[in-house]
């Protein structure tokens, strides 16, 4: 017997090819009966089809079966594609055979469930076409990010996760005992990535990252995924450019792989591509703070950082991602260094996204002053003997170079346009939540 040649739900929408015989399996998405007839929608990977089981069409048995069914249970039919301007899609199949995998019970989730159970049934609301959309288009972005530095010869490099040293502070550090001693989860992997590039000049990684932020907001996660890269010879303007680049390649993908899911999130795919299409502006943190005081009514004083509020705040001053450079170094991390022409400041960067994304990206050059760092170290209360391994990079043959983190998560909330970072991710991580 020959094996049943099973199509995908949107290549059979695709194709359109009417009156003629087709086979799909998949799960039921919506379903309702009314006597003598069976309406469902069934869904696959690729979307969603209006199926129509008339009794009479088929088996008594298999009829039955298919008014007992419940939503998510999973079936193999076999039908006739018709036209339908009323389904969705335009179009429906005419069910000529009908098989029930799997009888699902009653689903637990149905209309107006508070986010908080949606979350404790997160292995099962993935399947919902929202999460489902979004999932897709983090695919896209992530599958984007690496071909952006395969492109342009940057290798991929992976560092440990088990890490001893912190990057970004030592308060949001998670602490891991590791056999009789005790090591951290990855803040970051820069450090290890500053030793590749003395060996592969140009590197980058997509990796988890954990931070032990005790943030309860819709803009934070315990455990995140960063797409990192650093560069040797490369000085903080060329890397605000590769950042811009990145986001508008980005972007670009997006909006050519994932019509439909940008469609069902109700995101404007015209704005995206203006967006994709436009130079980012680069802005001081002091012109910042200009704009700022200045037509936003607020007093921020020199040397904060900024904060939500004035993220948000500046971005409504502009259609696309800003970049802002030169942040005040006493807040900055031990490893950025002084600007030579405005030495108050460091050699950094942040991307700010509109929409109220706040920060999706942040870089620096990289200090080669030894006993800078070591200063900085010392005055943040760290042990300065845990980072002689990454002292010792300027000891040998130091060079210039730059790198910066793009928060994955942020990006996608981004792009999709979803208010709470809990929905970029598939099993969220919070200060709260760390289950299923």
């Amino acid at each position: 017997m020959a094996a049943i040649n099973f199509e995908k739900i949107r290549n059979i929408l695709d194709k359109k090819n009417v009156d003629k015989p087709v086979h799909l399996r998949g799960w039921i998405y919506r379903t309702r009966s009314s006597g003598s007839i069976v309406f469902s929608v069934v869904r696959d990977s690729t979307g969603i089809i209006q199926v129509t089981i008339k009794k009479g069409n088929l088996p008594d048995e298999e009829f039955s079966s298919a008014q007992k069914t419940l939503i998510e249970s999973s079936v193999e039919i076999e039908g006739v594609l018709k036209e339908d301007r009323r389904a969705p899609g335009g179009y429906e199949l005419k069910v000529t055979e009908y098989r029930v995998i799997n009888s699902a019970e009653p689903f637990p989730i149905v209309k107006d469930q508070s986010p908080e159970f949606l979350l404790d049934q997160r292995h099962l609301w993935i399947r919902s076409q929202k999460l489902t959309a979004i999932l897709k288009i983090r695919s896209t972005v992530v599958g984007a990010i690496h071909k952006f530095f395969r492109e342009r010869g940057y290798y991929e490099f992976d560092a440990p996760i088990l890490q001893p040293n912190q990057c970004e502070g030592g308060s949001t550090l998670f602490e891991v005992k590791y056999y009789d001693s005790k090591t951290f989860l990855s803040q970051s992997w820069q450090l290890y990535a500053e030793a590749a590039i003395f060996a592969l000049e140009k590197v980058y990684n997509m990796g988890p990252t954990f931070r032990a932020e005790r943030s309860k907001t819709s803009r934070h996660l315990s455990e995140f995924w960063m797409a990192e890269m650093e560069a040797a010879w490369m000085d903080l303007e060329e890397l605000t450019k590769i950042s811009k680049e990145e986001i508008r390649f980005i972007i670009k993908a997006v909006l050519e792989e994932n019509k439909s899911e940008l469609q069902i999130l109700g995101k404007d795919s015209d704005k995206l591509k203006t967006i994709a299409n436009t130079d980012f502006p680069t802005i001081t943190y002091t012109k910042a703070l200009e704009i700022l005081n200045k037509n936003s009514n607020l007093n921020v004083e020199w040397g904060k950082d900024l904060r939500t509020i004035e993220e948000n705040a500046l971005m409504q001053h502009f259609e696309t991602p800003v970049v802002v450079t030169n942040y005040p170094l006493e807040i900055m991390a031990f490893y950025k260094p002084p600007d030579p022409k405005d030495p108050k400041t460091a050699l950094c960067f942040d991307m700010i996204a509109t929409e109220g994304c706040g920060e999706i990206i942040g870089g620096s050059q990289r200090s080669l002053d030894v006993q800078y760092m070591k200063k900085r170290l010392l005055d943040s209360g760290e042990n300065v003997d845990n980072y002689q391994w990454y002292f010792d990079l300027r000891k040998y043959g130091s060079v210039p170079h730059s790198g910066y983190g793009l928060g994955v998560e942020r990006v996608v909330s981004w792009i999709c346009g979803i208010d709470n970072i809990k929905d970029s991710i598939p099993f969220p991580r919070t200060m709260l939540r760390f289950r299923p």
